[in-house]
């Protein structure tokens, strides 16, 4: 921009200097040829005088006019401050005030005789040999009473005085277009930077919103084209800035949408390269973003049964559904839906892949057939049972009656065992569907586990296990209170009936957690027993339906194998935590903690 206002100003100060120069010029010229004009005229009023004052006809010869007209034209002189000539008419000078007529050469062919024989008066400008000068000559005719012409009267003045009065114009021109030169340049630079600042103020602008500064706004000062392009650029910043506000805003919704999905997202573009790798893609395939974006999809670090995949649309174009185990970063089911992008025009421009990672389902499908399969396996037991029984009482057995009651005994008891696996059965699908509401109450923690102790009791007594209680008086948390026991009969009856005679169950409770006014507090609850432990392969799956450590031992003790499922549902349903210790031969553990409140 500073080139443009240099060139700018250098046209300016170019055009006003030429333009002064030559209206300097044509002043010059003008005042030159007014002020010869005036002598002129002059010369020629003053040679009417000359020839109306004086006899220019005398008869004679050139002895006697010589002389005669010499003297007169130098008189003449004397009041007319010029040269004077008097010119026979063949061309003769007979006269000259400041020559000798002698040595002066035949005047017939002198431009201004010649035009006064033609016009009446003659003019001429010309350096004068004689003279060593530039002399300005006007002359007339002389006539006779008769009208006949005798000769020429001729005055000539120097022009020096012209020639200085015009070398002292140019010199005061050339200084006054010298001071207004520079004036001009003074003014041609303020005009020039006029001009420029609101386009270099438009450019900047325009180079601000170019690095995505939208705000950046040119400020308007007239109405003129200038202004009205600076108007533009801002409507123009303004539109933009609405638009990319739009378009971040969607890609921001796109974006969460993608970051926050559970499914994998995989984009590869028309040049085969990975151009999108989302949250879950990175930890479905186990590889960041860094490492795929940017490189070809055969290329990038991931599972081959994907790249064959891959390949696979991009040949067909058509869309491809599939279900693979991979083993990296750890083993998983994935259902993978391939689909080929096309553009508006129907070109194809890549492939979009969407990982699901259905791990869980399978399992839940695994779990529910399990689950089917325990309950068909646990029903059938006590069916079986009963009806063995039965058919025993039926074929004859009801006749000797010890025999009937001991079979009879066995039928009601697989009954009530079969009461209670329907039961917990009921209770479990009601827990897990969240078909039974909590009844959140401040529940005083010391009086719920004496009470939980007192109903077990007679079962530690019957195996004589000692039970214990270690818990601050001034414990209070937000629970169900019924829900609460179920939550700690539940576990010390497995406790009791998992430790051998002479053992020992103790039940204890602590603040946990270092909350501030009771925050992020908790109570962690522990459930301790000296039984027969959980072996470690065991540990993670204890808490799931129907599953046994000692399948023998848990039936013989009675258990359904959902106690801990509704057990872990209800610490879970409670906001809290379970987990479980043990070590086979040395006793189990089970921690659990709770959200608390303050009294």
């Amino acid at each position: 921009m500073l080139k443009f206002r240099a060139r700018l100003t250098l046209i300016l100060m170019l055009m006003i200097g030429i333009s002064m120069l030559i209206a300097g010029i044509f002043m010059a010229k003008l005042l030159e040829d007014s002020h010869i004009k005036e002598l002129e005229a002059n010369l020629v009023r003053e040679l009417r005088v000359i020839e109306m004052t004086g006899d220019w006809n005398k008869a004679g010869d050139l002895a006697f006019l010589v002389p005669y007209y010499t003297s007169q034209t130098k008189r003449l002189k004397e009041f007319t401050d010029a040269r004077v000539t008097y010119i026979r008419e063949d061309g003769k000078v007979l006269g000259d005030s400041d020559e000798n007529p002698e040595e002066l050469d035949n005047h017939a062919g002198r431009s201004e005789i010649q035009e006064a024989n033609r016009e009446g008066v003659g003019y001429a400008i010309r350096y004068s040999d004689t003279l060593k000068r530039n002399m300005l000559y006007a002359a007339i005719p002389v006539k006779t009473a008769g009208g006949e012409k005798t000769g020429y009267l001729r005055l000539a003045i120097s022009l020096e005085q012209v020639e200085n009065t015009i070398r002292h114009l140019w010199l005061f021109l050339l200084i006054g277009l010298g001071i207004l030169f520079l004036i001009a340049g003074v003014t041609s630079y303020r005009i020039a930077r006029g001009l420029t600042r609101p386009i270099e103020n438009i450019t900047n602008v325009a180079k601000q919103i170019t690095n995505r500064n939208y705000k950046a706004r040119v400020e308007t000062k007239s109405l003129d084209e200038v202004g009205q392009l600076g108007q533009a650029i801002n409507r123009m910043a303004d539109s933009l800035h609405m638009q990319m506000n739009r378009i971040l805003e969607n890609e921001g919704r796109l974006k969460g949408v993608l970051e926050n999905m559970g499914s994998g997202i995989l984009m590869v573009d028309r040049d085969q390269r990975i151009v999108l790798v989302n949250r879950s893609a990175e930890d479905i395939l186990g590889f960041s973003s860094n490492e795929l974006y940017g490189k070809k999809y055969d290329e990038a670090k991931q599972q081959f049964e994907l790249t064959r995949l891959i390949q696979e649309c991009i040949e067909t174009n058509e869309p491809i559904r599939e279900e693979i185990i991979f083993y990296y970063p750890s083993e998983r089911i994935l259902e993978i839906n391939l689909s080929p992008i096309s553009q508006a025009d129907g070109e194809w421009s890549g492939v979009l892949v969407v990982l699901h990672d259905i791990t869980a389902m399978r399992r839940l499908e695994r779990m529910r057939s399990e689950f089917v399969a325990n309950v068909s396996h646990e029903l059938k037991t006590p069916i079986a049972a009963v009806k063995g029984f039965s058919e025993t009482l039926l074929a004859g057995a009801l006749d000797d009656k010890e025999t009937a009651r001991s079979f009879l005994q066995i039928i009601f008891d697989e009954s009530e065992r079969l009461n209670r696996l329907v039961g917990d059965i009921l209770e479990l699908s009601k827990i897990e569907s969240k078909r039974i509401p909590l009844q959140l109450s401040p529940t005083h923690l010391q009086s719920i586990i004496q009470k939980s102790l007192d109903m077990m009791k007679a079962e530690a007594d019957k195996k004589k296990i000692a039970l214990s209680m270690n818990v601050d008086e001034a414990l209070f948390l937000e629970a169900d209170e019924d829900r609460l026991r179920q939550i700690l009969i539940n576990l010390m009856a497995n406790g009791i009936n998992y430790t051998p005679e002479g053992g020992r169950v103790s039940v204890s409770a602590e603040l946990a957690g270092s909350g501030t006014d009771g925050e992020d507090e908790r109570i962690r609850i522990s459930i301790k027993d000296t039984g027969i432990g959980i072996p470690k392969k065991d540990l993670p799956r204890i808490f799931e339906r129907f599953y046994r450590v000692d399948k023998a031992r848990s039936r013989s003790s009675g258990g359904t194998g959902l106690g801990l499922s509704i057990v872990k549902h209800l610490v879970e349903m409670h906001h809290g935590t379970i987990r479980v210790e043990s070590e086979v031969g040395y006793g189990t553990e089970f921690i659990i903690e709770l959200p608390v409140i303050h009294p």
